[in-house]
């Protein structure tokens, strides 16, 4: 080989490497400038319960405004019926809804939608499964729960960051304690369609506190899988007595979490809390929404 064959070859090495340091330091750069992802799950009290001055009729702005407020990219809801999902988006239109009745697989029983910022956000696949030994059968149960019980996912492209993300909501069976450690090994095992090759959030109402066999299947998974992250326990390590997220209608903070936002580990928790709103003594729902702030890792 001559000199002029030598600095040939070296040039374009060389330049290659140039190329791909410039794309890596410009995809760093997106990275850097996409803003944090909020993210709040949320349950509004399905609006056929006879609550009294606690019905939906009286509560419904206050549960719009709340959202408002926090302002969130990402939302899981449960309890939605479907006339309280169509005020949802008609005054919530910045936000992508997508879910189904637990019922039937349409309109008819709870929702537990997922709600998208539009703006950032682009809906490429989405789909439910029923919280069963039978995930596609319409309405199905197992187990001890007492109600049909669903899951709802979405893989949205991030439009900041440019990259693709899943993000699932549940409700958790209110009476069924097998039926909520079972919950838990199941959307373990349909995310494994995503894990790995999407960073995954999940919200819910799970029915179930730390200490239990739903939690712990949830954030641990089976052999050989990666632990999940409970985005409130990384903020707040120290478990306190205030941490409540159902309040039954009473302002009181005493208690465990029930409502959690957890995601897998190739995202960052960068901030959680519970929203105390109450306006001047009403509370938007039988549940605090609890809320993160999330961000890609790079």
């Amino acid at each position: 080989m001559n000199r002029n064959q030598f600095n040939v070859k070296n040039g374009i090495n060389g330049f290659t490497k140039l190329i791909v340091c410039l794309f890596v330091l410009f995809n760093l750069e997106v990275f850097a400038a996409a803003p944090p992802i909020k993210v709040m799950s949320f349950n509004i009290r399905y609006g056929a319960a006879k609550d009294g001055t606690n019905s939906w009729q009286y509560r419904k702005e206050l549960v719009v405004q709340t959202v408002k407020v926090f302002d969130p990219d990402l939302m899981g809801m449960q309890e939605v019926l479907d006339y309280q999902g169509e005020y949802l988006k008609k005054n919530l239109n910045q936000y992508g809804f997508y879910g189904v009745g637990r019922e039937d697989g349409k309109q008819k029983g709870e929702f537990v939608p997922v709600l998208f910022k539009k703006s950032r956000f682009k809906m490429i696949k989405w789909g439910y499964f029923w919280l069963s030994e039978t995930p596609e059968v319409v309405g199905s149960k197992s187990w001890d729960s007492s109600l049909p019980r669903i899951c709802t996912y979405v893989l949205l492209k991030d439009k900041y960051a440019n990259r693709e993300l899943v993000y699932a909501n549940v409700h958790y069976d209110h009476i069924g304690k097998v039926a909520r450690a079972e919950s838990s090994k199941l959307v373990r095992k349909r995310m494994k369609e995503f894990e790995g090759k999407y960073p995954i959030i999940l919200t819910g109402d799970f029915n179930a506190t730390e200490d239990t066999d739903a939690y712990k299947f949830l954030i641990e998974g089976g052999d050989n899988d990666n632990k999940w992250v409970d985005s409130f326990r990384v903020i707040h390590p120290i478990p306190t007595p205030y941490e409540l997220s159902f309040n039954g209608w009473k302002y009181v903070r005493e208690g465990k979490r029930i409502d959690w936002i957890v995601h897998t580990p190739d995202m960052v928790s960068i901030n959680a809390m519970i929203d105390y709103t109450c306006d001047n003594g009403r509370l938007p729902s039988d549940h605090y929404p609890v809320e993160a702030v999330i961000r890609h890792k790079y």
